[in-house]
């Protein structure tokens, strides 16, 4: 018998606190609050909102959250510190915080290493573990659920066990109901991970739950992780799509999937983990930060398939290169076309569309593959234009507008800051000559001139077309072909967008930057349209 089969393993994500702490991410209220309702679909047990207290956005968004926020899995908790070394709980401003912030679970960072008391805080060990006691009985005695994140737990137990452990009796004895231990420099590894939680639950037995809190400096966090759980964790803390300090946290869109798929644990509840990739990538877009592509599980290329052995196997049999049904994750099969592609592949490609595509069709894919290929387009890397060139071959691509003309201006100020501007002339509802089209004209300045046109199209097409309004750009790569053309080589654009539920990517290639700009957002916009949710 497994002894893992449906064994709950609880998932704390701390997005909003920890993920907030990478570089280039932040977040407003609006979109914490937003972010909190996503992880409550996915289903997580607990959701750290951030150090209420700590600034006006933490402090809002606690206060928001209140008559803002109906969590209907979910449990909101608010995080602090330990009380001030030498304070008084009763009296201490982080803990008045805690409670002010009205959360059923609160989330206090205790130091757990020898080193850290002693250096960092510059108090004794005697007053370390009475920080801990005192703020978990206070909390505790305020009808709180007390977890305790042990601060650098691992490298702590590693030169003094007995001061760590006393610092988990103090909490266990004051009413915490978790114990969750932290490798705060992610310096740890998995065989060491799993000999100290197994240590640790020994010593604590059923009296709290043993929860796991790794960054990822070695590139093990999600690893260590699993490791702590196989050892008797039954809490697992990190962030959506892996966000965090350095280099990030422990990844829950990958160590959900793996202890609940893989192993057998029973993370969310049933129904929810066919949200993650939905989730993964909605909240990626409100912190506007790309899902990496190649991620496990949630990204766009989790099971994208080129065109060759693999998709002849996968034709014969799904599971022969898929690790698990796509669909368990929300995800799914995906097959990569270049110029090498068969007509066979281009088949599967429509069915995969739900595209009725007969030979003579499919011959004209392959020739325009070919051509356009040639010229320097790459649709392995653009998925969204090649779906447009198979559904234009089948004439089911609608004419959601024509562009009559379109001018950029550049010029360079008297202060020598440039300033673009953008004239878009289109028809909607037809060209020119069609009854009922309706021609639209919009001038905008924008910062350079992609910039400026994508802006002077949106305010041109936008009233007609108001699905525009969930596109967005969230990458845009350059690349020039071949160099030794100088200023007048072949530039190739690819441009990855989403509307907050699927991303994409389109391409443009052309000799003049300006118009494969143009081909490949074109194509974006063309496409988001199509599949406007």
């Amino acid at each position: 018998m497994d002894l893992r089969a449906g064994r709950l393993v609880e998932v704390f994500d701390t997005t909003l606190r920890d993920g907030m702490q990478v570089e280039g991410v932040s977040a407003t209220v609006d979109d914490k609050l937003a972010i909190a309702e996503q992880l409550d679909l996915l289903g997580v047990h607990y959701i750290e909102g951030g150090w209420p207290g700590a600034n006006p956005k933490d402090i809002e968004f606690f206060a928001r959250a209140e008559s803002e926020l109906t969590l209907g899995t979910s449990t909101l908790v608010a995080f602090g510190s330990t009380r001030r070394p030498r304070g008084k709980s009763d009296d201490d401003a982080t803990l008045r915080n805690l409670i002010e912030a009205n959360t059923a679970a609160v989330c206090i960072v205790a130091k757990s290493s020898e080193y850290q008391v002693i250096e960092a805080m510059k108090t004794t060990l005697d007053e370390g573990v009475a920080m801990i006691a005192d703020s978990v009985g206070f909390l505790h005695g305020q009808g709180r659920r007390v977890l305790v994140d042990l601060e650098h737990f691992f490298d702590g137990y590693s030169s003094n066990p007995e001061f760590s452990l006393r610092a988990i009796e103090a909490a266990v004895i004051n009413g915490a109901t978790h114990l969750v231990l932290c490798d705060t420099n992610g310096g740890t590894l998995p065989d060491e991970v799993e000999a100290v939680v197994a240590d640790v639950k020994a010593h604590v037995g059923n009296d709290a739950i043993i929860g796991i809190h790794c960054h990822d400096d070695t590139g093990c966090a999600v690893a260590n992780s699993m490791a702590a759980v196989r050892a008797g964790a039954g809490h697992v803390q990190g962030t959506l799509n892996g966000l965090g300090e350095r280099t990030g946290n422990t990844n829950l869109t990958t160590v959900i999937p793996n202890l609940q798929l893989k192993q057998g644990f029973t993370c969310l509840p049933e129904g929810r983990l066919e949200h993650l990739t939905t989730v993964s990538h909605r909240v990626a877009e409100t912190l506007n930060r790309a899902v990496d592509p190649q991620a496990p599980y949630v990204g766009s290329s989790a099971f994208a398939h080129k065109a060759g052995l693999h998709v002849s196997a996968i034709a014969r049999a799904k599971d022969a290169y898929e690790h698990i049904d796509p669909v368990a994750v929300g995800n799914g099969t995906r097959f990569v076309v270049s110029e090498m592609a068969g007509r066979a592949t281009i088949q599967m490609k429509a069915d995969e569309l739900g595209l009725v595509i007969d030979g003579a069709q499919i011959n004209d894919v392959i020739d325009q593959l070919k051509r356009l290929e040639h010229e320097g387009y790459h649709f392995e890397a653009a998925d969204a234009s090649l779906e447009l060139l198979m559904r234009r071959a089948t004439g089911e691509v609608p004419e959601f507008f024509e562009v009559e003309s379109m001018r950029v201006i550049t010029d360079e100020l008297a202060d020598g800051s440039f300033s673009t501007e953008a004239t878009v002339k289109l028809w909607i509802g037809g060209g020119p000559n069609d009854e009922g089209a309706e021609r639209h004209v919009s001038i905008a300045e924008g910062n350079g001139p992609v910039n400026a046109i994508d802006t002077a199209f949106r305010m041109a097409a936008g009233q007609s077309l108001p699905q525009l309004a969930e596109i967005h750009l969230i990458d845009y790569k350059v690349r020039i072909l071949d160099g030794g053309s100088a200023t007048g080589a072949t530039t190739r654009v690819l441009l990855s967008a989403t509307n907050g539920v699927r991303d994409w990517t389109t391409i443009g290639v052309s000799p003049n930057i300006i118009e494969a700009s143009w081909r490949a957002l074109e194509d974006s916009i063309v496409y988001g349209l199509l599949h406007s949710v």
